[in-house]
This record gives C-alpha cells, structure tokens and sequence, in this order.
C-alpha cells in the first residue's frame, strides 16, 4: 500500500510553547482517518503543516511521495492542487461570490470543461442551489461551512482535508454532509484526514481515529470501537467524562 501521507518526528513551537512534540503519523493511500482531541492540542497545527502553510520547526512530512520540509513556494504550490482543504473559519474570498469560490480551485488546476455546471452540482449537493450569485457576506456560518465543503472536494483533489466539516450544522445537515463524504470518498478514492468534534459522527465517516494529546499522538485505532479504546484518557474525552487526568491536551 502507497503511503500519501507520513510526518515523522515532527515539531512545532509557538514562542515558549511546544505545541507538536515528535509527531508521527503515516496514513496509506485512499484511507479515511479522523483526528481527535483536546482543545487547543493542535490539530489544526498538524493540518496547516500538511499543507506547507506552515514549515515544522523538526522532523519529517511527505507529502504523495515528496518531502515537502524546506519546498520551494512554487513546488508546495503545485503539491496544493492535490490537496482540497475546508478550514475551520471558512477561508471564503470575500471578493468573490459563492460560484467564483467554489471554482477556484478547479480554475487553479486548469483544464476543467464546463465548470459553471460542475459547481452547480457541488452546490446542490450541499442544499445551497441558487446560491451561486450570492456574497460571502450574505450567509450564514452554517452555509459558509457547506460552501467551504463544495469548494474542498470539488476538484477530486488526491487528498481532501476536513478542519471541523460539521461544526455549528444541525444533525440532520450534519448527517446529509458526512453522507456527501462518504459518496464522494466511494466515487475518487481519495485520503481524507479529517478533524471534528463531533466524535460520533466523525465514527461514522473514517476508518481509524487517532487521539492527539500534549503533542502526540497517543492512540490510533479502529473508528466503530473507539468509545471502547484501551486508553482511559480516550475513553474520558469520548464519552464527556469530566472527572479524571483529562486536561486541554497543551504541553506543559
């Protein structure tokens, strides 16, 4: 099995903080993995370092067979039109309406015929048909997170990275989402890493869960049964118990 993603050993500071402490973490090719833990434990960290937005300050990341440590911006800019990324706080253009955002990234990779239809089909199948003409400032946070959604998957990107795809939807669009995920995982075999709260329904989505916890990764394994994981710190976060050891997840 190709090996798409792999960080090894990787670290990362902010100021006196130690917010990555020897990170490792492979993912194979076409495999769903969430990612899991405290607030603040820096799970968007290890996202924006998969992406090249930010360098480590040590270790190793590959990157779909390149090692993207110390890339050239011209290099990591072409590795991105492989990757789809939803952020967390949207990352809309403001000077673009809904259709310009959601078809950019096919208008950055180029060669796309019909892309005025292609991006109708993605905004239908978030519930947001019609809305192509509309500002980012017109709409809700719930319908900027299903336009990150189009925009993220799409150009069937080789690798799709979801930073909380559900935070602040209803369950029901909640689940209408993951479902979209899913068929779209079926149909291009993509990777997907994916980070969320909703640790229930994030399950139902991935394979695996790995659970990042003061700068490690302290647990990874099987999706269905991860409420029943051998870890008591992962059992404690799951489930919501408040009493125990359980803390924000930040190194010392």
């Amino acid at each position: 099995m190709t090996t798409a993603i792999r960080f090894a050993g990787v670290h990362k500071r902010y100021g006196r903080r130690d917010v990555l402490s020897g990170v490792s973490l492979d993912l194979d090719q076409g495999a769903k993995l969430g990612l899991i833990g405290p607030a603040a434990c820096g799970k968007s960290v290890l996202l924006k370092l998969l992406c090249g937005l930010e360098p480590p300050d040590r270790g190793q990341i590959e990157v779909l067979g390149k090692d993207i440590v110390g890339m050239r911006e011209a290099e990591l800019g072409e590795l991105r039109k492989r990757i789809g990324m939803l952020f967390q706080n949207y990352a809309l253009f403001d000077f673009l309406d809904v259709a310009g955002n959601v078809a950019f990234p096919l208008e950055q990779r180029g060669g796309y015929p019909d892309v005025a239809t292609r991006v109708a089909s993605r905004l239908r199948s978030v519930g947001l048909a019609g809305s192509e003409h509309k500002l980012t400032t017109e709409l809700s946070g719930g319908m900027k997170k299903r336009v990150g959604i189009a925009r993220a998957t799409v150009a069937d990107a080789e690798i799709v990275i979801y930073d909380e795809p559900t935070a602040g939807l209803d369950p029901v669009t909640t689940q209408k989402i993951y479902d979209l995920l899913a068929d779209d995982h079926a149909r291009t075999g993509a990777t997907v890493l994916a980070v969320s709260s909703d640790v229930a329904a994030l399950a139902q989505f991935v394979d695996e869960i790995a659970f990042l916890y003061r700068g490690h990764i302290i647990y990874r394994g099987p999706a269905a049964t991860i409420r029943d994981a051998p870890d008591p710190l992962v059992r404690q976060f799951v489930r919501g118990d408040l009493e125990g050891p359980l803390d924000d997840g930040a190194p010392p």
